[in-house]
């Protein structure tokens, strides 16, 4: 899921680099960012062209033992916070060389999703923590916030004392959790409680599944609405009705998925077809329960730890659409 534009010679070296390292709104509304501008940031000239390729201009050797940056370009909406996910424009810079390390081309195919987390180097996640979509961002990571630790990445032409460059463009931000109303609970239906997280749980009723696809909208979202071939980002978790046990959640991995709102039957790159008709026409912000009788399941053949023949039930929160 966390993907970001290649790095010179391969589209995914860079951010795997970066990703391989290691709440609401009213967490969004008291966002604290852990950096601030200072002597190295003040240093970067960033051009002010939000959308387009930067121009940047950095002193080297460029040092720093402290993570810093400052907004280039100011944002509106949300701000970021752990645990969400942004649509970004990627550059970075060697600081001791000034030489580029990636530059995005800013056409239709460049911009790419990354999730603040653990997962995330932290000059990543420091330098984007409570920034807005439409922000542009220039952060100077310290080694010890980037590779250094690693002894640096030779593949990238990284040393284990340089520092990195980052101008970030924060093309769109994504939901961390479902904020529709509240729906009225469907009766005879999977009941569903949510953690402080956002994370829900999920306590099947006894008796024998339903035959036919069921489908209750838990909150009502306001966003866009999800049409068919849509990339959509969600958090969900499914379970098996036969023995009420998870067998997959993107909430435990750290992460929203990105997938296609398409019949993977049908469709190479989408999902099983109760899951599409579950999402297709609903808006980003709703939370939705459904219950996939095995037709429109995996129907007969076994996945991964999914026997053959199951009933799933899925609670899918809809974060964001492309």
């Amino acid at each position: 899921m966390r993907r970001a534009s290649a790095l010179i010679a391969t589209a995914s070296l860079l951010l795997a680099a970066l990703t391989g390292c290691s709440s609401s709104a009213d967490a969004a509304s008291s966002c604290v960012a852990p950096i601030s501008d200072g002597a190295a940031s003040k240093l970067v000239s960033v051009s002010d062209n939000f959308g387009a390729v930067p121009k940047v201009d950095i002193p080297t050797p460029l040092m720093t033992t402290s993570t810093q940056g400052r907004v280039i370009v100011p944002g509106s909406g949300d701000k970021l916070v752990t645990g969400q996910q942004a649509k970004i424009e990627l550059n970075v810079y060697n600081g001791t060389t000034g030489s580029p390390i990636q530059v995005s081309k800013y056409d239709s195919t460049s911009a790419n999703v990354l999730t603040l987390n653990d997962q995330t180097i932290k000059g990543i996640t420091d330098g984007l923590a409570c920034a807005q979509a439409g922000s542009r961002v220039a952060v100077v990571v310290s080694p010890d916030d980037a590779f250094g630790p690693q002894g640096g990445n030779p593949t990238l032409g990284i040393s284990a004392t340089d520092s990195l460059v980052f101008v970030i463009d924060v093309v769109k931000t994504y939901l961390l959790r479902a904020n529709g109303a509240d729906q009225t609970p469907v009766n005879g239906l999977p009941a569903v409680v949510l953690d402080a997280n956002g994370t829900p749980g999920i306590t099947i009723p006894g008796g024998t599944p339903p035959a036919d696809l069921q489908l209750a909208v838990l909150k009502k979202g306001t966003g866009d609405t999800v049409k068919e071939g849509d990339k959509v980002t969600v958090h969900y978790t499914g379970v098996l009705w036969a023995d009420k046990k998870v067998f997959d959640s993107s909430w435990t991995k750290g992460a929203p998925a990105q997938l296609l709102a398409v019949d993977g039957s049908k469709t190479q790159g989408g999902v099983v077809p109760g899951f599409a008709t579950a999402i297709i026409g609903q808006t980003v912000g709703s939370q939705i329960l459904t219950v996939i009788p095995p037709a429109k399941g995996y129907g007969d053949s076994a996945q991964g730890t999914i026997p053959a023949g199951s009933t799933l039930v899925f609670v899918i929160d809809i974060l964001g659409i492309g």
